[in-house]
């Protein structure tokens, strides 16, 4: 099948179509030993576009998704891309989790083209995260279906989705560069992250809100120092992992730039994710919240 067909036609054109893309970067080197594992990447963009999962061509993968494939494939996992909101009304059991760069109401057509889920698209991608699948967010996926009413307020009920994936996108100021720590010794790699315990990296930083209780933090936003009102506040979770009913979590807020994508920082630590949201590991990961970030929920100091 051309993969121009990708994006228009029957689900089922649309799913072939990826599916001849994610075997064909796959084949390029020899898969890890074990059971080979299944992910959607889905990336559509409703509103602000990011450059970093936009398609030049229809039939060529975005940066990250190019960058995805690879790692996937260093890792036995094989990712599946696609743009195209109404893989969700269909069979979800073909897929071992799901990796989202996506923002909005993802429900609603955008301008770009992409179908939209359906809300019981919506439904069924949470019920099957519940079940037992895994889930990654990258980046503006923690500002897809936002809470209303005032931006630096907690809020006690947000959508579903927030709700499973553990944190809100309040606002971003500009790309600059900041200190990360690394606080979790038992997430899948952690060690191998940084030998000092933290990095400064040059990226677009997310402040955010709304942390479910149960949440294991990972990384931790250094905001002393930091340009923009948003992060006038204390350090508070950058990337976590949480469990949501028998699925596994991961979230960063990383992954704007290329640089980003490239650096072994971040493949280890997204090696990390394929781990744990894909049982490759079996280990505790117990809440750390209040713990490592006992003031995240102070949004302006």
């Amino acid at each position: 099948m051309d993969r121009r067909d990708f994006m228009k036609g029957s689900l089922v054109c649309v799913l072939g179509a990826f599916w001849q893309l994610s075997r064909a970067a796959a084949s390029r080197g020899a898969p890890l030993s074990g059971e080979p594992k299944r992910i959607l990447f889905f990336t559509k963009n409703n509103g602000y576009y990011h450059e970093i999962v936009r398609r030049k061509k229809p039939d060529e993968y975005s940066f990250a998704e190019r960058v995805l494939v690879e790692l996937g494939r260093k890792a036995n996992v094989e990712v599946l891309c696609t743009k195209d909101g109404r893989v969700f009304d269909q069979d979800l059991d073909q897929f071992d989790g799901f990796a989202f760069y996506c923002n909005e109401d993802l429900t609603e057509p955008g301008t770009e083209n992409e179908p939209p889920m359906s809300p019981a698209g919506k439904r069924r991608l949470l019920e099957a995260i519940a079940a037992g699948k895994g889930f990654i967010g990258f980046h503006s996926t923690s500002a897809c279906w936002r809470t209303p009413g005032p931006a630096y307020e907690n809020s006690p009920r947000v959508d579903p989705f927030i709700a499973m994936l553990g944190g809100e996108f309040i606002a971003h100021g500009p790309q600059q560069e900041a200190l990360l720590r690394v606080i979790s010794e038992v997430f899948p790699r952690a060690r191998q992250l940084s030998p000092d315990g933290e990095i400064r990296l040059f990226d677009e930083w997310y402040a955010l809100k709304n942390f479910a209780r149960d949440l294991h933090v990972i990384l931790v936003q250094e905001t002393e120092g930091m340009e923009g009102e948003c992060y006038n506040r204390p350090p508070f979770p950058s990337t976590w992992a949480r469990h949501h009913e028998r699925g596994r979590v991961f979230y960063t807020s990383l992954a704007h730039t290329e640089a980003v994508w490239t650096h072994r920082f971040f493949q280890t630590l997204i090696m990390g994710a394929f781990d744990w949201t894909l049982r490759r590991v079996d280990i505790e990961l117990p809440p750390n919240l209040l713990e490592v970030t006992p003031e995240a929920d102070v949004l302006r100091r």
